[in-house]
């Protein structure tokens, strides 16, 4: 899969993720979010999933875990910036 693919599956991975837990952030962060989120979720699913894992085709459960990932660094940069969720102001 080419680089460009990678990034914007990253960029969606890291948008849904930063959105599920209130965060906002801007196409690069949402990028790096999804792509440092793959890599955390591809450690997590070698822990509980066995079988070889391919990381140039595309699978939902890639996707799953690579979202599952990023979820987790989300709310890590959540708990180290004090971020709890997005207020509207009015």
């Amino acid at each position: 899969m080419s680089i460009i693919v990678f990034i914007i599956i990253g960029g969606i991975i890291g948008w849904i993720a930063a959105h599920l837990l209130g965060r906002r952030e801007g196409i690069l962060g949402s990028i790096v979010i999804g792509i440092i989120g793959s890599f955390i979720g591809s450690f997590i699913a070698r822990l509980f999933a066995s079988g070889t894992t391919s990381y140039t085709t595309f699978t939902w459960s890639g996707f799953i875990w690579s979202l599952i990932g990023a979820i987790i660094l989300v709310a890590i940069l959540n708990a180290f910036t004090g971020r709890r969720h997005h207020t509207i102001e009015r």
